[in-house]
């Protein structure tokens, strides 16, 4: 057990030792730099491929809101970062290593906590999704009608031929909604806008590298924040292939964190809304 606890605690500082040195090239590069209060946020890993036609297509305005466009690159070894970088204007953190999705998020979600940001809007950076929907993740939450807003393939269209994966994303978005009380049709899903004072609260709750999308609903959820859908286009990745794996080693860890989080949250306060 002790051998096991070591082993964690040298991971989680070598973890957070490569965030900080991200975070200090980041601080380096753009000093006192403030973000708007809308952040549309892209975590790539080994993106080159792709994440320079996803930039060129980010809107002017969000429906009108300025918004500052964040990627943050999860380490690799090709030029996502440095393309990333030749978009005036786009923020870059950029690790030392490859940390995990979840990471990217969390770093993400602090950034925004720690700068004043109002709203984050996350999405692909592999081109499955179009930056001009990102009005539909926005209006809900400046109306106050929502906390986070999820994009759903089922109510809109999937243009993607993997079956088995649509087939888990209805058959998990059942689980969690039998889990939590809700009525969502697609929980799997990584674009979403998202209230940044409810992140606030969820944030230290956040501790998976990998598959995070179920943790945040499941946690927000428990904590009787308020959710919203909108249709989506998913489309087919623009070049390369998915780093989630083969289908089956995919699912079973999904379900892994998708149980393993509920079973950890149950208990969880209700969040009161002033």
């Amino acid at each position: 057990m002790a051998k096991v606890d070591l082993e964690k605690r040298r991971s989680d500082a070598l973890r957070q030792y490569a965030i900080r040195q991200a975070l200090e090239r980041y601080e380096a590069e753009n000093p006192n730099f403030t973000p708007e209060a809308v952040v549309a946020s892209l975590c790539a890993y080994e993106e080159e491929g792709n994440i320079g036609q996803v930039l060129e297509k980010m809107p002017e305005t969000i429906n009108g809101h300025p918004y500052t466009t964040l990627v943050v690159v999860d380490g690799g070894s090709d030029r996502t970062a440095e393309i990333a970088r030749s978009f005036p204007g786009v923020q870059v953190i950029e690790f030392p290593v490859n940390l995990g999705h979840g990471v990217a998020l969390q770093v993400t979600y602090r950034y925004c906590i720690d700068r004043g940001v109002k709203y984050v809007i996350t999405l692909d950076a592999d081109g499955q999704n179009d930056p001009n929907e990102m009005g539909n993740l926005l209006d809900p939450l400046v109306e106050d009608r929502a906390d986070f807003v999820l994009t759903s393939r089922v109510l809109g269209t999937d243009e993607t031929g993997d079956v088995v994966r649509k087939v888990g994303v209805r058959f998990f978005s059942f689980i969690i909604n039998r889990m939590v009380g809700a009525k969502l049709t697609d929980t799997s899903t990584g674009y979403r806008g998202l209230r940044v004072s409810m992140l606030a609260e969820a944030v230290d709750r956040l501790v998976q590298s990998q598959y995070q999308t179920s943790e945040l609903i499941i946690v927000c959820l428990r904590r009787g924040y308020r959710p919203a859908e909108v249709p989506t286009i998913w489309h087919p990745r623009a070049s390369g292939t998915t780093k989630k794996g083969k289908n089956w080693l995919f699912g079973f860890r999904y379900a892994k964190v998708v149980f393993g989080t509920y079973w950890r949250e149950r208990n969880a306060p209700r969040t009161v809304r002033s």
